[in-house]
C-alpha cells in the first residue's frame, strides 16, 4: 500500500475512491492471510463494530484461513431485538458496542451461512450487558468448527446417539433416535466422532457392521495365468516400471470375472499387478 501511495496520493476524494479500489483488488487478488493457513480464530467484541454490510464477510474470511477441523471462537455483544435505524446511527452507541449488535439468532445463523458446523454456545450472560430502549444487549461466547468438505462416501459406519432426548436432528438433517444404530457416511461418522459430538456418540466401526462373507475363490486364476499369492489376492505381470491394481468381480454364479478397473499405483522394483477377486 505504501509503494501504492507514493505513486497515487490521496488528495481528493477521487483519490480516497482509487484507494478503495485498490484496497478491494488486494483483498481478492493477494490476502495477507493465504486461504487454510489458520488453526484458530478468536475475537472479542469485534465483529460488533463492524458495518452491517461487511459482517457476513467476516465470517467468510474466517472460514477462508481456518484449516480443516480448525474452529473460532467468537465473544460478542448481541440483542434479543432487532436494533431500529435511529439506534444504529447513534455515534455514541456505536462506539458502545451497541449499534452494531447483531440479534442473537442471526449471531447463530451467520455461523452456519459460512458453512460451520458444530455451532455451540459456550457462555451466554444471563443479565444484560446494557438496556437501551427495552432492547437487551447481553455478551454470548460461540464456538464452531470446520471441516464439513468433501464427497459422502459409503464406508459401512454407523453411529447410536446415547441421549438424554427421545430424538435430536443435526444441521443437515439426520434424525437420531436415542439406541438406534443409524448408517452415516464416511464423512459424518469422522464429524460425529470427534468433538463437540462424541460424547453422546456411540460410534459402530464398519468391521462390526460387515455382512460375513465367503472366503474369495481363485478356482479361475488360471484362466488369467495369474499365480495365487494368498487366498483372495493373485499377482501377475504389470505394466514395466509401475504396479497397477485391477479389480475383477463375479458376474454371476458362473463366476465369469471381469475387469472393473484398473488404477496405477506407486513404482515398484518388480512390477505386477494386484488382482482382487471378490465372491
Amino acid at each position: 500500500m505504501d509503494a501504492w501511495l507514493r505513486k497515487s496520493p490521496v488528495r481528493e476524494v477521487e483519490g480516497l475512491s482509487g484507494l478503495d479500489n485498490f484496497v478491494a483488488r488486494q483483498r481478492s487478488g493477494a490476502p495477507l492471510i493465504a486461504n487454510e493457513s489458520v488453526d484458530v480464530v478468536v475475537s472479542n467484541c469485534v465483529l460488533n463494530l463492524v458495518r452491517d454490510s461487511e459482517k457476513r464477510k467476516v465470517f467468510n474470511e474466517i472460514y477462508r484461513v481456518l484449516r480443516r477441523d480448525g474452529r473460532v471462537v467468537i465473544s460478542d455483544i448481541v440483542s434479543d431485538e432487532p436494533v431500529p435505524a435511529h439506534l444504529k446511527n447513534d455515534p455514541e452507541l456505536w462506539s458502545g458496542c451497541i449499534s452494531g449488535a447483531l440479534q442473537e439468532g442471526e449471531f447463530l445463523h451467520a455461523f452456519q451461512e459460512a458453512g460451520f458446523y458444530g455451532i455451540e454456545i459456550l457462555k451466554r450472560d444471563m443479565t444484560p450487558w446494557q438496556t437501551v430502549e427495552g432492547i437487551e444487549f447481553r455478551s454470548i461466547t460461540v464456538r464452531a468448527m470446520k471441516g464439513k468438505e468433501g464427497p459422502c462416501l459409503d464406508c459401512n459406519q454407523a453411529v447410536i446417539y446415547r441421549g438424554p432426548w427421545r430424538r435430536v436432528e443435526d444441521d443437515d438433517g439426520h434424525t437420531l433416535v436415542r439406541g438406534q444404530p443409524m448408517a452415516v457416511c464416511e464423512k459424518t461418522f469422522r464429524i460425529y466422532t470427534r468433538a463437540p459430538y462424541a460424547q453422546d456418540i456411540i460410534p459402530v466401526p464398519c468391521s462390526r457392521l460387515r455382512r460375513k462373507r465367503r472366503p474369495h475363490s481363485t478356482a479361475r486364476a488360471t484362466r488369467f495365468g495369474i499365480r495365487a499369492r494368498r487366498k483372495g489376492w493373485i499377482t501377475a505381470p504389470g505394466p514395466t516400471g509401475r504396479r497397477a491394481a485391477v479389480v475383477l468381480k463375479d458376474a454371476g454364479r458362473k463366476r465369469n470375472y471381469h475387469r472393473l478397473v484398473v488404477t496405477p499405483v506407486a513404482a515398484a522394483a518388480s512390477a505386477a499387478a494386484i488382482v482382487v477377486l471378490r465372491s
